[in-house]
């Protein structure tokens, strides 16, 4: 509405207006009834007047007023009095101090000239502002007094913080020259340290020259004996390659004579029953070999000791060719001579019978052939016993062999299936034995032995049996033992502790399975017939490379192989056969005796030392017998074991020194020294690689 609009316009301007704008307390009431009677009463001085006289007066001549703050003055005034009163008609004096300065600078007198008059206020505002002013001044007063003490404060203050600050300089500086001194002490400390270190390490490394001098010293000293040892060395080199040259010569000399006592027996042609076309070869043979070794040695400087020994085995083999032919021939001779006696006899009883009885004349001692005095105390056969023992092993190998023969020559693709993983399951489980934990050698026996016994076994993915074919068992032991038999010969020749854990499989398939016992020995046999102990003799008509063979050589191709290797497969065949003898199964049972024990090793050991040594090849088969079996035939005999070592020392070593020649002396040595070192500590040493308990429980 319109006049709502003006009312509000209407009390905005009264709000802005100076009256408006004046405070009003609404507890004046509360002041007491003297505000009205002071505005009711007439005004008079106050007892202040004078006091404002002196200061508010003077102050206002000092600073005159403007015209509007004089205004203001007189309307403060005028609202100090009640508005329904009568106006005063005394209006207030005002003085406006002058003074005049003389040009001199003289101060003038004040004059006090009347202004415009004054309008006297009431007691009570004159009052009030006395107060007022007195207030002021006493604020300023104790505004001053109250400054002059924060000043004075302050400056306490700022003294203490600056004695504060310089003791704390001081506690700092002294705290940075502790410091510095710590620091220099440290550094002093770390000096002397690293001056005793360098000290202390320039000494060691004068230790180590002079050590290294000394070091020095010695290499050179041993570099000059070395020098020195290398030309005597290299003198008695060639003054050894000079005695084998002449020892070739020598064995070329005598090989060529053998060869013609060769020739010479062609003149027995007609009274012998073979051809000699085999000796004359082989002995030409042999004559070319040692012609071509000298023809090689001349080429390149002196001869080696495997030369001489190729010689030397090349003439051994020579005096063995002309030894059988010489047998032959004394046996054709003698076979001729008894039955000419026969004839003569069948005569003589037909001339008696016609002429009547005469005296009987003596007949002739047998001839002892061209070989000469045999001795007295060896002989070179085997007993009779052994021989028929050794007869019957090969005669059942040979059964053996007849027995599963179908099976072998089977056309039959399922039966060569079945041939062919009957043999990897007996033969792969006896390679993977060797030095290996107990554990596993027990799964290996446990296969095999399950294997023998029909039991189906796991091999290559597929499950196998013996039940598969009638003659499955006869192919599985024979290759069974041939197997043990070739691990001996080709694994233990090169790791002899590997003899062992193959020894104790074959015991405990032997103590099981004792045909396969029997197959092993039939192997061995033929393999090694120096196990028996048994020496094959040349027999007529036989072949040269057929009489190798059952010596124990592989023969390929026409050609021998080295002496070396042939001793170290006998050494591998020996060292089986002597762990076996005396290893048990030790899962298996202890009240059965050991089925081929000591007592073969005893007996073997007798017959070998009551038989003619090999050049060569005895000591090396004894050597190998009694370091592996030595000391269980130690504690098994005792006493009667040492006497046999003491002949073995006392007797028997000069019959092998006697037929060993100068490069072949190496095995006889080895032998000497090991039952020397036996005798003199009274021991014979356990063998490297034997089976202690803690292997099984491993």
């Amino acid at each position: 509405m319109p006049s709502e609009g003006r009312c509000w316009e209407t009390l905005q301007a009264l709000r802005s207006s100076d009256k408006g704008r004046l405070c009003y307390h609404r507890d004046w009431l509360l002041r007491g009834e003297d505000v009205l009677e002071e505005c009711m009463s007439l005004p008079k001085l106050s007892s202040y007047s004078g006091w404002v006289v002196d200061h508010v007066l003077r102050h206002t001549q000092e600073n005159p007023l403007s015209s509007e703050t004089a205004a203001s003055s007189r309307s403060t005034l005028t609202l100090g009095q009640p508005s329904s009163g009568p106006k005063s008609p005394v209006r207030t004096p005002t003085f406006s101090p002058t003074s005049s300065v003389t040009p001199d600078g003289a101060e003038g007198k004040h004059k006090f000239q009347y202004t415009e008059p004054m309008v006297l206020q009431s007691s009570r505002g004159i009052k009030v502002e006395g107060c007022i002013r007195m207030y002021e001044l006493v604020h300023r007063m104790r505004g001053t007094e109250g400054l002059r003490q924060w000043q004075e404060e302050q400056e306490r203050k700022v003294r203490a913080l600056s004695e504060m600050a310089s003791e704390q300089l001081k506690r700092f500086d002294e705290r940075k020259e502790l410091k510095q001194h710590k620091e220099f002490q440290d550094l002093r400390e770390v000096m002397e340290k690293s001056s005793r270190e360098a000290l202390g390490h320039q000494e060691k490394l004068k230790a180590e020259h002079r050590h290294r001098a000394k070091i020095l010293n010695l290499k050179l000293r041993e570099a000059e004996q070395q020098r020195l040892k290398q030309v005597e060395q290299e003198r008695l080199r060639k003054e050894e390659g000079q005695i084998r040259l002449r020892s070739l010569y020598a064995l070329q000399e005598e090989v060529l004579h053998l060869n013609q006592q060769l020739d010479a027996s062609e003149q027995h042609r007609d009274t012998l029953k073979f051809d000699l076309s085999a000796f004359r070869t082989r002995g030409n043979q042999l004559c070319s070999l040692v012609s071509g070794i000298i023809r090689a040695t001349s080429e390149n400087g002196f001869p080696t000791a495997e030369d001489q020994a190729v010689a030397e085995r090349a003439l051994q083999e020579m005096r063995d060719l002309l030894t059988s032919l010489q047998q032959e021939i004394s046996r054709t001779c003698e076979d001729k001579r008894r039955q000419d006696e026969e004839a003569a006899q069948e005569k003589q009883q037909e001339s008696k019978m016609q002429q009547g009885p005469e005296a009987p004349r003596e007949t002739p001692a047998p001839n002892q052939g061209p070989g000469g005095k045999q001795n007295e105390d060896l002989q070179v056969k085997v007993q009779d016993s052994t021989m028929q023992w050794y007869q019957q092993l090969q005669e059942a190998s040979n059964q053996c062999v007849l027995a599963f023969e179908e099976l072998t020559n089977s056309k039959d693709s399922q039966a060569k299936k079945i041939k062919m993983d009957l043999q990897k399951a007996a033969t792969i489980p006896v390679s993977q034995i060797s030095t290996i934990a107990g554990s596993k050698l027990k799964e290996i026996f446990d296969k095999i032995h399950s294997l023998l016994s029909g039991k189906p076994v796991q091999c290559g993915g597929h499950s196998v049996s013996v039940t598969l074919n009638p003659q499955g068992l006869d192919f599985v032991q024979y290759k069974l033992a041939e197997k043990f038999v070739k691990q001996g010969e080709e694994e233990v020749a090169s790791h002899h502790e590997a003899a062992f854990p193959i020894a104790v499989v074959a015991s405990g398939i032997w103590e099981l399975h004792p045909r396969v016992g029997d197959l092993i020995l039939a192997h061995l046999h033929r393999k090694c017939p120096y196990s028996v102990p048994f020496y094959p003799a040349f027999k007529e008509g036989m072949a040269l490379e057929d009489y190798q063979r059952m010596l124990g050589y592989q023969v390929k191709d026409s050609k021998v192989e080295q002496q070396d290797n042939f001793l170290k497969r006998m050494s591998g065949m020996i060292r089986l056969y002597a762990a076996i003898i005396q290893l048990r199964w030790p899962y298996g049972s202890r009240q059965e005796i050991h089925p081929h024990g000591l007592s073969h090793g005893w007996r073997w050991l007798a017959q070998i030392l009551n038989m003619e040594p090999l050049s060569d090849v005895t000591a090396t088969l004894l050597f190998d017998f009694l370091e592996v079996c030595g000391n269980a035939l130690m504690k098994q005999y005792q006493v009667q074991f040492w006497k046999m070592i003491l002949l073995i020392k006392e007797d028997y070593f000069p019959r092998i020194e006697a037929i060993t020649s100068s490069g072949q002396m190496g095995s006889f040595i080895r032998l000497k020294q090991f039952l020397e070192k036996c005798l003199q500590h009274q021991e014979i040493p356990v063998p490297k690689g034997f089976l202690t308990s803690s292997f099984w429980r491993s």
